[in-house]
């Protein structure tokens, strides 16, 4: 006896169709799953044989392979127990789904047959559609998540028995008939979703905006008006960002106020960071749709490369790629590991992460920016003007501090900022307030937006090679101004570049149509480091 049914998984972000082949023939009574499954799909027999049991069901007492199709693709985690639980129950004769029906099943299973939710389930669900699947039964506590896709019928169920509840021997109006131990299901028409996930879910294609819930506001910090400006720079071009200055200055509070002033996320853009949270398994079980934040990560400093950028046995996203469409915020930059911090350059060039295995190479998004804090020496006080606290590191020991930040991981950062001690900004000029900046920033947006609307580029920190030549054009004097610059300070060609794309924000911030001097100048005075101010 020989069945066939759907299941999937994660590979990468992405969901992959398995096939999920049972036999069953004489011999003694043995269950083996094949197709390279790890240790929680191979411990999936003893789920099954329990859940089977407890629902009223036959565990068959044959010999039983399990195939997991295609066999060379390494498989991990508990979403098949659902899958492998039905084609054992169809394979033995006592279960039939409707034939009219494509469907794939997903669900990790309890002892007693409850079906417990399984992550990633967005992108097997966009996946079942794509391939021509009309249906997908799966984990109540997962269908807020599953029904953003449309185009395909969703179904959620709770427990085992409510694939195929217990009917008497006739054909009944839900459409699930009993004859001789075997049922017979028509359709799924008793497989209704709850009305409390009809009401809760939200519409994917609503416009987004800034929860209420982000309560910080820019006119809480006091003073630090030049940052601020460079924030909303940063901001409205998406550049990366470095704020350098003593303890006790604002310089986290500036930067976690950030999401604040950002725009919201588009249709797809929202699409996009739900897939990689819920691939990731961080997805809310109480989610009810898209999610509507931009993703702001902030991992201490003591965090690992396969942590930061992802990895293990079949790879998972990292926290730049859990960043994907927001912010990665570094706190203390120089306290992370040099070798971590030094596997941020190619993502940061390529806004996309590459990880090799010896059988694939999986790849995740990782459009971010780069928002970090640190201070200018050990002690941090280099930079501070008070009696009471006085810098003791010594040269060598402020170089080795700074050397443990590479040249070419500086060298991306677009703004390297000063942020003043707290008696630069006691008699400080009232604040403007997160929403007066963000006005400002999302009409910076729509300016780029429309620019770029025939190419790929959505920001000016996007901009490369001939289209920045095209599109960020100089006037005489500003490149005069820029090249004095690149010469005086013996800049890389990176830095000539990133100048030109802040000069360019800097320009749609202020309403101009075209670069001036002036953007040019203020966005060289945001090389902080480089200039050597401090």
């Amino acid at each position: 006896m020989y069945g066939k049914l759907y299941s999937a998984c994660l590979y990468g972000i992405d969901g992959v169709l398995i096939e999920v082949e049972t036999d069953l023939s004489n011999g003694l009574p043995q269950t083996s799953i094949i197709g390279l499954p790890d240790s929680a799909i191979r411990e999936a027999v003893e789920r099954v044989r329990a859940a089977v049991k407890n629902c009223g069901y036959q565990y068959p007492l044959q010999r039983i392979t399990i195939n997991l199709a295609p066999a060379d693709l390494r498989k991990e985690g508990s979403s098949f127990d659902l899958a492998i639980a039905v084609a054992l129950l169809m394979t033995s004769g006592q279960l039939v789904l409707p034939s009219q029906e494509r469907t794939l099943l997903l669900g990790e299973l309890a002892l007693d047959g409850s079906v417990r939710s399984v992550p990633g389930v967005l992108a097997m669900v966009d996946l079942a559609k794509r391939q021509g699947f009309t249906s997908v039964l799966l984990p109540v506590d997962n269908l807020a998540e599953a029904s953003l896709i449309s185009g395909i019928n969703v179904y959620g169920i709770g427990h085992l028995r409510d694939i195929a509840p217990d009917k008497p021997d006739s054909q009944t109006k839900d459409g699930v008939l009993s004859k001789a131990g075997t049922v017979v299901l028509n359709n799924f028409a008793h497989l209704i979703k709850p009305a409390a996930y009809e009401q809760g879910l939200s519409n994917p294609n609503a416009k987004t905006q800034i929860p209420a819930s982000l309560s910080d506001d820019y006119s809480d910090v006091l003073g630090q008006h030049h940052v601020k400006r460079a924030l909303m720079i940063a901001a409205a071009g998406m550049h990366n960002i470095l704020l350098v200055g003593p303890p006790g200055t604002g310089k986290t509070m500036l930067i976690k106020r950030l999401p604040t002033i950002l725009p919201p996320l588009s249709e797809e853009e929202a699409l996009e960071v739900t897939k990689v949270l819920s691939a990731a398994g961080k997805l809310k079980e109480t989610s009810t749709g898209l999610v509507t934040e931009r993703p702001f990560r902030s991992p201490h400093h003591t965090i690992s490369t396969s942590g930061l950028i992802g990895g293990s046995g079949i790879p998972k996203p990292g926290e730049v790629s859990l960043a994907h469409r927001g912010i990665l915020f570094l706190d203390e930059l120089p306290e992370f590991h040099r070798q971590v911090l030094e596997v941020l350059r190619q993502p940061l060039e390529d806004h996309t992460v590459t990880i090799s295995r010896a059988r694939a190479a999986f790849t995740f998004p990782a459009q971010f920016m780069l928002a970090c804090s640190m201070n200018p020496c050990p002690c941090g006080y280099l930079s501070a003007q008070s009696e009471d606290q006085r810098c003791i590191c010594s040269p060598s020991r402020v170089a080795a501090y700074r050397a443990k930040i590479s040249g070419p991981l500086l060298d991306r950062i677009d703004l390297q900022v000063e942020v003043p001690p707290p008696d630069e900004w006691r008699k400080a000029a009232p604040s403007p307030t997160s929403a007066e900046m963000q006005a400002k920033v999302v009409h910076a947006h729509h300016i780029q937006a429309k620019r770029y609307a025939s190419s790929s580029v959505r920001w000016n920190s996007q901009l490369s090679g001939r289209l920045l030549r095209r599109t960020a054009r100089l006037p005489p004097e500003a490149d005069h101004l820029l090249q004095h610059t690149l010469q005086a300070l013996n800049l890389s060609m990176r830095a000539h570049d990133r100048i030109i794309k802040m000069a360019q924000t800097i320009a749609d911030l202020d309403h101009d149509g075209e670069i001036l001097t002036a953007h040019v100048a203020e966005a060289i005075q945001y090389r902080q480091l480089d200039l050597n101010l401090f």
